[in-house]
C-alpha cells in the first residue's frame, strides 16, 4: 500500500498479460522479422533464383498455394510425432520408477537405454521399416526411439533426488512405499519430467522426419519429409522451403506449449516458473 493508503497492483499488465511478459515475446517476434526482411532484401538485391534460395515472400505465396497437399501430410507427421511422445512419456515414467525402486534393475538396464539414445536413428531405421510390417507402425518406433531417452533420464535423476530429510520423515511416520512414491517423489521429480518432456517434444518430431525420409512412403498417407524429397526432385524449392517452414514452425508450437503446461504446473511452487528478477 502505497503512502496515500492506496493499494497499487503487484505487477501491472498490459492486455492481460504482465509487462514483464512483453519483452520475451516481442524481442523473438521483432529479430524474426528483421531476419527475414534481411533474408528478402538480399535475395532480391543479388537476383538470387527461386531455385537457388527463394525469398520469404516467394515460400508465402508457395505455402498458400499448396495449403491443402502440405496440411494433409503436416496431420501425417504431428500423428506420428504425438503418438511417440505419448508413448515415450508412458514407458519413460515407467522404467524410471522402476529405476528408481532397485538400484540393480537401474545398473542392468539403464546402460542399453543409453546405446539405444546414441545410436543413430538414420542407421537403424532401415532395419525397423523391414522388421515391422505396418509403415506407420515403423515410424512410430523410431520416433520414439529418439524420444524416450530424455524422459526416462530426467525422471530417473528427480526421483533419486527426493529430500532424504523428507524421505526419513515419512518413514517415521509409516509412510508406505505406495504413499511415499505418490506422494513425495514424483511431485518432487515433476520438474525434472517436464524438462525431459519439453527435449522429447522436439525429438520426437525430429524422430518423426527422420523415420519418413528413410521409409519415403508416398500417397495420402505421406508426411512432410517426403513432400521435401517429392519437391527436391522436381527442383520446386520454394515448395521444399515451405514444408520446411511448417516443421520448423511445428517445432516451436510444441515447444511453447509444453513450456505452458510446465508453467501451468509449477507457476505456485517451484522456483524455475515463479519468474523471479535475473
Amino acid at each position: 500500500m502505497s503512502a496515500e493508503g492506496i493499494a497499487l497492483p503487484r505487477e501491472l499488465r498490459l492486455l492481460g498479460l504482465r509487462r514483464s511478459t512483453w519483452p520475451r515475446i516481442l524481442a523473438p517476434l521483432l529479430m524474426g522479422l528483421l531476419a527475414l526482411g534481411a533474408w528478402e532484401f538480399a535475395v532480391r538485391h543479388f537476383e538470387v533464383p527461386a531455385y537457388i534460395l527463394p525469398g520469404p515472400v516467394a515460400i508465402g505465396q508457395t505455402l498458400a498455394e499448396n495449403w491443402a497437399s502440405l496440411l494433409g501430410s503436416l496431420a501425417v507427421t504431428l500423428r506420428i510425432t504425438l503418438l511417440a511422445l505419448l508413448l515415450a512419456v508412458v514407458t519413460g515414467v515407467a522404467l524410471a520408477m522402476l529405476f528408481s525402486a532397485s538400484r540393480w534393475v537401474e545398473m542392468t538396464f539403464l546402460p542399453y537405454a543409453v546405446m539405444l539414445q546414441v545410436t543413430p536413428v538414420v542407421s537403424i531405421a532401415p532395419l525397423i521399416i523391414i522388421w515391422v510390417d505396418n509403415v506407420q507402425a515403423a515410424l512410430l518406433v523410431c520416433a520414439w526411439i529418439v524420444a524416450f531417452f530424455p524422459i526416462v533420464s530426467n525422471t530417473t535423476i528427480g526421483l533419486n533426488s527426493t529430500d532424504r530429510n523428507l524421505l526419513d520423515l515419512y518413514r517415521l511416520l509409516g509412510a508406505s512405499r505406495w504413499q511415499t512414491l505418490f506422494q513425495l517423489r514424483l511431485p518432487a521429480a515433476l520438474p525434472f519430467f517436464l524438462a525431459g518432456l519439453r527435449i522429447s517434444g522436439g525429438l520426437s518430431l525430429i524422430g518423426a522426419i527422420v523415420a519418413e525420409f528413410v521409409a519415403g512412403t508416398g500417397g495420402n498417407s505421406s508426411g512432410l519429409a517426403y513432400r521435401i524429397l517429392e519437391a527436391g526432385y522436381q527442383l520446386q524449392i520454394p515448395r521444399m522451403f515451405a514444408a520446411l517452414a511448417l516443421i520448423s514452425l511445428s517445432g516451436v508450437a510444441i515447444f511453447l506449449v509444453l513450456s505452458l503446461l510446465s508453467h501451468v504446473l509449477l507457476r505456485r511452487w517451484h522456483e524455475s516458473a515463479l519468474g523471479g528478477e535475473r
